[in-house]
């Protein structure tokens, strides 16, 4: 029961980071299930399981919230779903050895994508209205979708970063878009994992108890997605996935480190994961102090215009 009831919170948290992101529900949440054991493959399928639930939830909130461009959904949403059925079958037919280090290898290069993305860059504020087009979308569902189900985690982390890049589409609704349309991907990675490996590995506890706790953050974080700073949220998960997956690295022994090397190397993850929370956070104090400048200057010069 204890178990459950930290599946549960660790649902409520990777949906509330997702739902804040449009990213790293699958991410952070699969991570955790191989920290305890699970294998690669019934990690992936637990996790696309309960983002069933969740995934629908969260998109009725997005789309409550008007954070929706449906057009977006379709485009990048059924070629998504082919990715995920590809994606699952392909894991399947993995061993557990084989597979367990490629998943960390996947999950660690988009932990060190989310650290840099909201470092360095932040969320791009310029938008051309020219809208997003089906030849970009197309091929970017396909990839996020095969990398989500191969990884146990990815369609955010990918098509989120890739549509933001855009300029097109203003923030919120890019992730209300990712998040609403990873239904389709959840559904059809399910399928894909059903059918190669039935229902060995899956824990249906463990996919209720991270359903209940993400279906409870779902409606918060389709709220927060307009108030949270994504660039410290986002510096925070790329720091803890980073750390969490070079361990099982180490631990399958693709780096081979041992000892003294093995600590140097976790004080060095969490000395840069620091030092990116403090640049993050100097950088959205400096963005929202330029924005109450402008915010102040538009305000005086009202009455000016008025006389």
């Amino acid at each position: 029961m204890r178990a459950l009831i930290v599946m549960a919170f660790v649902g409520f948290g990777a949906q509330l980071v997702d739902g804040s992101l449009g990213m790293a529900y699958g991410v952070t949440s699969t991570t955790l299930l191989l920290a305890v054991g699970t294998s690669p493959a019934a990690a992936s399928a637990t996790v696309h399981l309960a983002e069933i639930g969740t995934t629908l939830a969260s998109g009725v909130s997005h789309w409550r919230f008007g954070n929706v461009d449906w057009r977006v959904v379709g485009r990048v949403g059924v070629p998504g779903a082919v990715g995920a059925f590809l994606g699952a079958t392909v894991l399947s037919q993995l061993s557990t050895e084989a597979a367990a280090p490629v998943m960390a290898g996947i999950l660690l290069a988009l932990g060190v994508y989310l650290l840099v993305r909201f470092t360095v860059r932040g969320v791009p504020r310029r938008l051309d209205r020219a809208p997003l087009k089906r030849r970009f979308l197309a091929p970017l569902g396909l990839v996020a979708g095969f990398v989500d189900a191969t990884g146990g985690g990815g369609w955010g982390p990918v098509g989120t970063p890739a549509i933001l890049a855009t300029g097109r589409l203003e923030p919120r609704k890019v992730i209300g878009s990712i998040d609403t349309s990873e239904f389709l991907v959840a559904i059809s990675a399910s399928g894909g994992f059903l059918l190669g490996l039935g229902t060995a590995g899956i824990d249906m506890g463990v996919v209720l108890a991270l359903l209940a706790g993400g279906l409870l953050a779902a409606p918060l974080a389709a709220w927060l997605v307009r108030l949270v700073p994504p660039r410290l949220l986002g510096a925070a998960v790329g720091g803890m996935i980073i750390l969490t997956n070079t361990r099982s690295l180490i631990r399958a022994e693709v780096i081979p480190l041992a000892g003294a090397a093995t600590t140097a190397v976790y004080a060095a993850i969490v000395a840069l994961w620091i030092a990116a929370l403090a640049v993050s956070w100097a950088a959205w104090r400096k963005e929202r102090a330029a924005t109450a400048e402008v915010g102040a200057a538009t305000a005086l010069e009202v009455p000016s215009d008025r006389a």
